[in-house]
């Protein structure tokens, strides 16, 4: 009987082929050749797009604005002692402190507080929905809702909702003494030198006030009549069209209602306050024996809310910050939310069966158990970070782009911006490239790690 085909070796290892199978001439270059068909248009690509792009860049910042000239490092030089590029480095910084770990922080909080609740979807829904449009759309819809006035920008509208329900605004912006014995300002109120005692009238005259800043509602001033344990009064404007007499309520003069006047003692103490009447009357009661002094209070000419300046230079970069958060916070919760969901339900029962409380289960199983999904938002957001440039030229206006200024954006400024300088523009884009490239390497040796 004929040996079998597939018996062993000698030495007792099998052959690597069948005894009846032989290599077919030219089969390991056949698979070489199927690789590159594959991987030979990526290849071409990466090459076009990325590889070459990256090395004519890193050339051409040794290069001056021409090209022509070889200059060393002297673009680098540049771009550590300019002023608006020293500015968009120290601002990047900025970023890299507070919007990664915010942003995961929201995240975090975000995702945990949706397991709690009946309306989760739809809570996400409305928290992701900012990455379903452009960066610069988002840019251009905080542009809007940032801008100074409250009538126009919906941030400073709500924040002029509470300022005027703690500080109300005054009935009056500003106005004068009509007499020498009016004395002050609006700063500090106006104090009625005259002393008066219970009886007496008090007459508050002021001018330089426009017909159309009078508060709505006032009538034809009235003059004051004495009643015995009070002390009365009229805050009124003193101007009569065609001339009148300073001092002296007068027809066609109007009142001011809403006018703080307060009622002092002789050492200048506050003891009584009242609102004027539609007519410019106010009148203090139960007032006792001595002397006093009539004054008109700031509060009357407390300015309205008219706006934080997020738009300027003080304020534009944590606007733009606050937009960028806006944007990715819901892409943060999502993927933290999956995380949390992949975390076993047994570990986080057992631990409150054990008495821990809420939130030492989320400060020392929650988080721990989330530490790899919390690392790959954050270093996501890390180099998201590092390339910010579009929500920054569409949120701050060009007279505080330089104070907003990033890398990326003082890149393309310098470049394409009109100054057209290529070579300086390149140094830019190779070291933000550097700076990149250490949240590169984390992730890859993360991905290295967990494979």
């Amino acid at each position: 009987m004929a040996a079998d085909a597939r018996a062993p070796a000698p030495g007792g290892s099998e052959s690597p082929l069948p005894a009846n199978r032989t290599r077919p001439p030219g089969g390991r270059w056949r698979q070489h050749a199927v690789t590159a068909v594959f991987l030979g248009p990526a290849v071409v690509f990466l090459g076009v797009w990325i590889v070459y792009p990256t090395i004519r860049t890193v050339v051409r910042s040794f290069f001056d604005r021409t090209g022509d000239h070889f200059i060393w490092f002297d673009n680098y030089r540049t771009l550590f002692t300019s002023d608006t590029l020293v500015k968009a480095i120290q601002n990047n910084a900025l970023w890299l402190a507070v919007v990664p770990a915010l942003v995961v922080a929201i995240g975090l909080i975000f995702a945990v507080l949706t397991e709690r609740i009946r309306w989760s979807v739809a809570f996400k829904i409305v928290v992701f929905m900012p990455m379903a449009i452009s960066m610069f759309a988002a840019g251009v819809i905080w542009h809007i809702m940032d801008e100074k006035d409250p009538n126009q920008g919906a941030v400073n509208a709500g924040i002029k909702v509470v300022h005027d329900a703690v500080t109300p605004a005054g009935v009056l912006t500003a106005a004068n003494p009509a007499t020498p014995t009016l004395r002050g300002n609006v700063t500090d109120g106006f104090v009625l030198l005259t002393p008066l005692r219970p009886g007496g009238t008090a007459l508050l005259g002021l001018t330089a006030i426009p017909p159309d800043a009078l508060p709505k509602g006032a009538k034809q001033a009235a003059q004051p009549q004495p009643r015995p344990g009070e002390v009365t009064g009229t805050v009124w404007r003193d101007f009569k069209p065609g001339g009148g007499k300073p001092g002296v309520v007068e027809p066609q003069e109007q009142g001011i209602p809403g006018a703080t006047v307060e009622l002092r003692d002789a050492s200048g103490k506050v003891v009584k306050t009242v609102k004027s009447a539609a007519d410019g009357g106010f009148a203090f009661t139960g007032v006792g024996a001595g002397t006093y002094r009539a004054a008109i209070g700031k509060e009357t000419f407390a300015k309205p809310f008219d706006g934080v300046a997020w738009l300027g230079p003080q304020l534009i970069t944590p606007a733009v910050m606050i937009a960028y958060i806006w944007v990715w916070a819901g892409f943060a919760m999502v993927v933290i939310a999956a995380g949390l969901a992949a975390i076993s339900r047994e570990v986080l029962e057992a631990a409150r069966t054990d008495g821990a409380t809420e939130w030492q289960v989320f400060r020392r199983i929650t988080v721990p158990m989330l530490a790899p999904v919390l690392t790959v938002v954050f270093v996501t957001m890390l180099i998201n970070v590092l390339k910010v440039f579009d929500i920054v030229l569409s949120v701050a206006p060009g007279s505080s782009q330089d104070d907003a200024n990033v890398i990326a954006l003082a890149m393309w400024r310098t470049s394409f911006g009109g100054v057209n300088d290529f070579g300086l523009g390149s140094a830019i884009a190779t070291f933000l490239f550097l700076l990149v490239i250490p949240a590169l390497l984390l992730n890859v040796r993360r991905f290295k790690r967990e494979s």
